[in-house]
């Protein structure tokens, strides 16, 4: 029986998500700036729940980014932790593919264009399809503007999911025809278990200490403007 935690916090929501082979336990939580001292109760809430302790595990999934940076790094560190204490292995999923794989399952969206709002006017941006049931990349993961999202142009049904459609709707519309879900804001820790499972079975979890956020942003660029 498979057993997996999941833990995002890459944007203002807070999400952990615990499957016992079929059983799945989630908590998600919009929590800004409150992801260091909300995460670790909440996995403990569904580890005691469900009766688990860590080193039960066959793995940590985390949301690798892109999104705050610090909340990228925080949720990285955590699942480094957890994982290094009680030895299981760990495996990194796109906040982008969660929101994409969340309009599968909320919506059966087979074309998904997940946007996160990055700040500076720009989103954090990437194209998914439906392939076997699970949201697979169709573009490299990007910041940019929202008036050079053209590059997509795609036809048919497309779901539009994440903040950067909230913040910047009239000007993505213009560049692509969607239908905006507005009940998918945030990355949700379930849908990173849905697409780590066949990594699980593949063999293609890592050790903790190979755990790697991706930021798309370059993180010099940021760490130099004024303010930060």
């Amino acid at each position: 029986m498979t057993k997996l935690l999941a833990l995002d916090t890459s944007t203002e929501a807070c999400s952990v998500a615990l499957q016992i082979g079929s059983e799945l336990l989630t908590l998600d939580e919009v929590c800004p700036q409150q992801h260091s001292k909300r995460v670790l109760p909440m996995v403990q809430q569904l580890l005691s729940q469900a009766g688990l302790s860590l080193n039960q595990l066959d793995g940590i999934v985390f949301g690798r980014g892109p999104g705050s940076f610090t909340g990228v790094r925080i949720g990285v560190g955590v699942t480094q932790g957890l994982a290094f204490g009680a030895d299981v292995p760990v495996y990194g999923v796109s906040t982008l593919a969660a929101m994409a794989q969340a309009a599968q399952r909320l919506h059966g969206a087979t074309q998904v264009i997940a946007a996160i709002d990055a700040r500076m006017a720009e989103v954090y941006i990437g194209r998914f399809a439906l392939h076997n049931g699970l949201m697979r990349a169709e573009s490299e993961e990007l910041a940019l503007k929202p008036a050079e999202l053209s590059a997509f142009n795609l036809t048919g049904d497309v779901y539009a999911v994440g903040t950067g459609w909230q913040t910047y709707a009239q000007e993505l519309l213009q560049q692509q025809a969607a239908i905006i879900a507005a009940d998918i804001l945030y990355p949700s820790a379930q849908d990173m278990l849905t697409l780590a499972l066949p990594a699980l079975t593949a063999g293609q979890f890592i050790a903790a200490e190979l755990a790697e956020p991706v930021y798309v942003r370059d993180e010099v660029t940021w760490q130099k403007l004024p303010g930060r």
